[in-house]
């Protein structure tokens, strides 16, 4: 593994120019908004604020922090495993499946690496955490940058849901990503702090939201 710590391939990767779909997914949002649970932007600050704190935002962070830190096939299908069983419905389980399929394809294409080749073998459908993990352990990428990096985009494109359903401003939408800036560091740094037997997930409000998503009536966006 480099001794570099290059963050180019991590800004591509996390871009919202990413081939990987992102944009189609709302993590229950959509619901939320039709159930009036967010409002505005307070209510929009303080759902994200608990799904990376104490929700599978923040499982999904302890579960990229581990597949970085896997060194054999054997560790990294545990984490995968489980973090595919953490995911509390049917569509979040595809959104992240979905995103991590998509992110191994086009980093196999673009910025292609020994990771890419192990999920391959291991996780016919790898979840995105594991993968972005996985590939940014393989490039060099040190572990703070990318579970931070990471936190941010579940972010940012949570907010640009919102921004479309709620609806917010874009000004409203950027000050709320921007005051989660704090939060986003506290969230990685407890995952990098958190062992996979410690893992967990209690935001059942956003559960919910997720499960009764996939019978709402009028949808916009796949979970």
């Amino acid at each position: 593994m480099s001794t570099e710590r290059p963050l180019y391939p991590l800004l591509a990767w996390l871009s919202p120019a990413y081939p990987v779909g992102a944009y189609t997914f709302s993590h229950g949002i959509e619901y939320t908004v039709e159930a009036g649970w967010i409002r505005d932007a307070d209510t929009l600050r303080e759902w994200l604020r608990d799904l990376l704190l104490y929700g599978d935002g923040q499982a999904d962070l302890v579960f990229l922090a581990e597949a970085w830190r896997a060194d054999d096939d054997a560790r990294l299908r545990e984490v995968q495993a489980l973090a595919l069983a953490f995911q509390p419905s049917a569509e979040i389980r595809l959104e992240t499946t979905a995103q991590g399929t998509a992110f191994l394809r086009a980093t196999a294409a673009a910025w292609p690496c020994a990771a890419v080749e192990r999920l391959g073998r291991i996780a016919p459908e790898a979840a995105y955490s594991v993968a972005v993990g996985a590939v940014a352990r393989d490039h060099g990428v040190a572990l703070p940058e990318v579970l931070e990096a990471y936190g941010h985009a579940f972010v940012a494109n949570l907010v640009s849901a919102a921004v479309r359903l709620v609806p917010l401003g874009q000004t409203d939408g950027q000050v709320v990503t921007a005051s989660l800036g704090g939060v986003v560091r506290d969230a990685a740094r407890e995952a990098a702090e958190t062992p996979l037997d410690d893992v967990s997930s209690s935001c059942p409000l956003a559960d919910i939201a997720a499960m009764r998503h996939e019978s709402q009536y009028t949808r916009l966006f796949r979970s």
